[in-house]
């Protein structure tokens, strides 16, 4: 009761917050005809909401919940298999030795100010990038350098082959009229769309860029409304917002004129399993897992984990089996599958040397096969999910107790305990940011864990000068035959599920066919709103 009169006296302000602003939109959108037929009103989490703003400088459109940044045009961008396409680039070349990327971009994309847009702006806005951002890595680039108008130059401090992944995310912004302290509320760009009002907290307005150089947009409005899930879901059932997103907890609900839509992601749930004995690192810090360090141990989680089971009973159907941090992607290996098999997981267990006791336990040498099972507190879906794992871990005969960390802790409690993470990006370096061995640490960055086979992999994947060669590296790094990070290899991860992205959408509404979502609930379901549109004679 207590959380759906919450959820009342929130509609009940967002009610307000759609009609009363000034300037601001207008009750959800009447589809099929009438002045409110080529606008959009989205339902969005307040995390969605950019704290610092719509600057590409200060993590706007990257990050760990990319997306296409609508204000500002991009290099490059992802297709729907999530290969290369262009935005702003017509081609780009990169040097046998992988250290320049020369990149040539049309002549005929113009700011909202009129400026046309040089490769001065590009080199600009990624020298800018390289030393403000926060939340992307630019280490491997030097600088950039635009050699006339059309054409810039990268110019790299080491190989970095996915460099394409990178364009595809950093928004080119105006050197000419770029205020650090500014921009990020009043955004100038040459993308699709333009800002024209942001009331913190509240709602973002978004209208088509009549200057843009592509294709017009057919939604020539949009309203981003920032509510919480309780109050997304009303909004949808009084007819505020015309999409809303929501989670498993709503999916046995109805709302009229409506229809729950799920799309596909590489929104993945999984834990760590750290992969070294217990000890204590330079710092101090406790790491390493003595039942977790053995790789028999490691195999038997895995194959122990019933996916399907998890999906419909803590997801309610929505969601798909994970086995790796990208499945279904160019880069992707399929030899991370496994079918679930108890029986082969007793097994390995017991030629570990971890035999079943009277108590339901296994143990060796006087010692209970036991986890501490770390989830996010406030994480619903992740708590549930960490109870699930436990209790088919318990079926194994593994003791599990279960808490929920903050972030502030969870992190260094990690390296020596298994956590509940949420990974999955449109680039390959996921691979490396959680696999590869970091620095003089001797250790993967996130568990405690080192291949020198699977590190030289995808050494090679990022030296590479061909894209599509690099995508068999980044294949070879998760299993070659002999080595790897899947069941058969390390399997320093046990990946559980995939997460559907959950929306109500109106009745009338025809959403463009959305890539792969990546983690983060938010703005990747507008990627392509540009594309929407309403069906003919469609009703309220």
């Amino acid at each position: 009761m207590r959380r759906i009169l919450a959820g009342l006296l929130t509609a009940a302000l967002t009610a307000g917050i759609l009609s009363g602003c000034g300037g601001g939109a207008s009750p959800a959108s009447t589809p099929g005809g009438g002045g409110e037929a080529r606008q959009v009103v989205v339902a969005m989490d307040p995390n969605s909401e950019p704290a610092s703003g719509f600057d590409p400088a200060f993590g706007w459109g990257a990050g760990e919940h990319v997306h296409e940044p609508l204000i500002q045009s991009t290099l490059t961008v992802t297709n729907a298999d999530l290969t290369i396409g262009y935005d702003l680039a017509t081609g780009y070349h990169v040097s046998e030795d992988g250290l320049t990327w020369t990149v040539t971009i049309r002549d005929d994309a113009v700011f909202t100010d009129g400026e046309a847009l040089t490769a001065e702006d590009v080199a600009f806005t990624y020298n800018t990038v390289k030393e403000s951002s926060s939340v992307n890595d630019f280490t491997m680039l030097d600088y950039a350098e635009a050699v006339d108008g059309t054409t810039v130059v990268f110019h790299m401090t080491r190989p970095f082959s996915i460099w394409p992944y990178t364009m595809a995310v950093v928004g080119i912004v105006p050197e000419h009229a770029y205020d650090p302290a500014a921009y990020g509320s009043n955004p100038i760009g040459s993308g699709r769309y333009k800002l024209v009002q942001w009331d913190r907290g509240q709602q973002v307005i978004l209208e088509a860029n009549p200057d843009y150089y592509g294709d017009a947009p057919q939604m020539q409005r949009v309203v981003i409304l920032f509510m919480e899930e309780d109050a997304a879901f009303l909004a949808a059932r009084t007819g505020q917002v015309d999409v809303a997103y929501t989670s498993a907890t709503y999916s046995d609900q109805s709302v009229e004129g409506y229809t729950l839509t799920a799309y596909a992601s590489v929104d993945n749930r999984g834990f760590n399993l750290p992969a070294v004995p217990a000890g204590t690192d330079e710092a101090g810090r406790t790491v390493g897992n003595d039942f977790t360090a053995d790789v028999r141990v490691r195999r038997a989680i895995n194959l122990g984990v019933d996916r399907q089971a998890m999906i419909d009973h803590v997801l309610n159907g929505y969601g798909s089996p994970a086995y790796s941090v990208c499945d279904g992607l160019p880069w992707y290996n399929p030899a991370s599958e496994v079918a679930y098999d108890p029986e082969g997981a007793t097994a390995l267990l017991e030629e570990a040397g971890w035999a079943l006791s009277g108590d339901g336990y296994r143990y060796k040498d006087g010692v209970r096969a036991e986890l501490n099972l770390l989830y996010s507190t406030g994480d619903s879906v992740r708590q549930a999910l960490c109870a699930d794992f436990a209790g088919q871990m318990e079926r194994l005969g593994i003791a599990c107790t279960q808490e929920g960390v903050g972030w502030d802790t969870a992190y260094d409690r990690a390296l020596s305990q298994p956590l509940v993470w949420g990974w999955g990006a449109h680039t390959p370096m996921e691979l490396y940011n959680l696999y590869h061995t970091v620095g003089d640490s001797g250790s993967a960055q996130y568990s405690p864990y080192a291949n020198p086979a699977v590190d030289e992999y995808m050494d090679r994947a990022l030296a590479s000068t061909d894209l599509e060669e690099s995508y068999q590296l980044w294949q070879l790094a998760q299993w070659d035959g002999a080595a790897g990070v899947t069941q058969d290899g390390d399997i320093p991860w046990v990946w559980l599920v995939n997460v559907d992205h959950l929306y109500w959408v109106r009745d009338g509404l025809q959403i463009a066919e959305q890539k792969i979502h990546p983690h983060g609930h938010g703005w990747s379901i507008v990627n392509n709103v540009d594309r929407w549109s309403w069906s003919a004679g469609g009703e309220r």
